[in-house]
């Protein structure tokens, strides 16, 4: 929004029941007519076309943004022996290298809340899809390690403030449908995830065989993302015509350092990515350290990534119905582990089934979103809490990715790389538990 004023107005006295149902509760009936009366004063809602017209352009702009948020990754896991051998990185610097994406998403995403409240979260987004734009157009072609990070860092900045303005947005517009909302959004991301995994390698062999137009290509995805959010960029210094109805003062900023729930959501939001970036990063290379062809890695990769287009709209629905998330989590840790046991024991011989149980576990991430979404009562409370967790949690992730490079490295082959995912899988079910208890941060917080 434009300032956070105006937000909490849109946003306060919404009853948590909002998340627990698809179907419109006289507080979503309410809430509509209070945005109907503040459309000017919103940049989420264009002042001219009709509000029906704005919702779909939304919904389009968060579908085609949430495909973008993961292409920059799972293209480059695909065809990171190329680069390595193009780079001249050794299995170390590779591992830094996929540590860059939650090293982004900490320090960039943590900015995000500030730059909606003065910009808008639609000139935010519109932003940061021209960022994954060019970042992916760059990258390929920078020349040296060096450049390659600082293009990669480019488009990670755009991905940032994108995945913590996501649940932000949702809430604002379809407070009656988070869990809908959420699981589209989720559904599209992994859509595009595993599409960058399946069909790089094809796409690079089909242009020609160099590793650059394979990853240069995944820019033209991101820049048709931008054109959805330009009505939403031009509206963000809209006014209201007349003074605003009185209203109450908005409440304080929320102190979510005090809220355990929002400690065990940190944790828990960086436990997964550390899980779902050493897959993204290293998985397929796995594959064809065991033997398998790289086009099947790659797809092997695809298919992990693509269990998340149909249960990323299955578990938010379901999380939203059960008043404690706990269980699902141990669901999908459990599945982790005989992933990586797989991984260990069999990785040749049972590659298909493997990918598919590390695909149920990266589900973990709608999961973490939807919990953002429960834990707080209000749209304000969502945007502190999305951004801390968000932040928090990618900065605990950064570790891992480097550590799997060096123990790879050090040790020539995967067995304590495995070990280590194995053993992390652990507390993420641990915090993950106790995040998903029916609790709100509002209420640890003291306020």
């Amino acid at each position: 929004m434009d300032d956070q004023s105006s937000y909490d107005s849109m946003m306060d006295g919404m009853a948590r029941e909002e998340y627990r149902t698809t179907t419109t509760s006289p507080t979503a009936q309410t809430l509509r007519k209070h945005r109907t009366h503040t459309t000017e004063a919103s940049p989420a809602s264009p002042a001219s076309p009709t509000r029906a017209w704005a919702t779909r352009l939304l919904v389009l702009g968060i579908v085609l943004s949430a495909l973008n948020l993961r292409p920059a990754i799972t293209s480059l896991g695909a065809l990171l022996e190329e680069v390595r051998d193009g780079l001249g990185m050794s299995g170390s610097v590779a591992g830094l290298l996929t540590s860059v994406p939650p090293l982004c998403f900490a320090v960039f995403g943590v900015t995000a809340p500030r730059l909606a409240r003065r910009f808008g979260p639609g000139a935010v987004v519109c932003a940061g899809m021209l960022a994954i734009t060019a970042g992916l157009l760059i990258r390929p072609y920078a020349g040296g390690t060096g450049g390659f990070l600082a293009a990669s860092a480019l488009a990670l900045m755009g991905i940032a403030v994108s995945n913590v303005l996501m649940p932000v947005i949702v809430k604002s517009w379809f407070p009656d449908r988070v869990g809908s909302m959420t699981g589209l959004y989720s559904m599209s991301l992994a859509l595009g995830t595993s599409a960058a995994a399946a069909v790089t390698v094809p796409l690079t062999d089909a242009l020609g065989g160099g590793w650059q137009p394979g990853l240069a290509v995944w820019a033209t995805l991101a820049g048709i993302a931008v054109v959805p959010w330009i009505p939403f960029v031009r509206q963000r210094g809209a006014r209201p015509a007349t003074p605003a109805p009185a209203r109450e003062e908005p409440p304080a900023a929320l102190r979510v350092t005090r809220s355990r729930t929002a400690w065990a959501l940190a944790v828990f939001f960086g436990l997964q990515a550390t899980a779902a970036y050493i897959t993204m990063g290293w998985m397929a290379q796995i594959f064809r350290d065991a033997g398998v062809a790289a086009g099947t890695a790659g797809l092997l990769l695809a298919v992990t990534m693509v269990m998340g287009v149909p249960l990323a709209f299955v578990i938010p629905r379901l999380a939203t119905r059960l008043p404690h998330q706990g269980p699902i989590v141990l669901v999908l840790g459990a599945c982790g582990l005989a992933g990586y046991a797989g991984l260990y024991l069999a990785p040749a011989e049972g590659a298909w089934a493997w990918a598919v149980l590390l695909g149920v576990a990266n589900c973990a991430f709608p999961l973490a979103l939807t919990m953002i979404g429960m834990r707080a009562r209000t749209g304000a409370g969502v945007a502190q809490l999305s951004g801390f967790a968000q932040s928090m949690g990618y900065l605990i992730s950064i570790p891992g990715p480097l550590l799997v490079g060096v123990l790879y490295q050090s040790s020539g082959g995967w067995g304590l790389p495995i070990a280590l995912m194995s053993a992390l899988m652990v507390p993420q079910m641990v915090v993950g538990f106790l995040a998903g208890r029916d609790r709100t941060v509002e209420g640890e917080a003291g306020r």
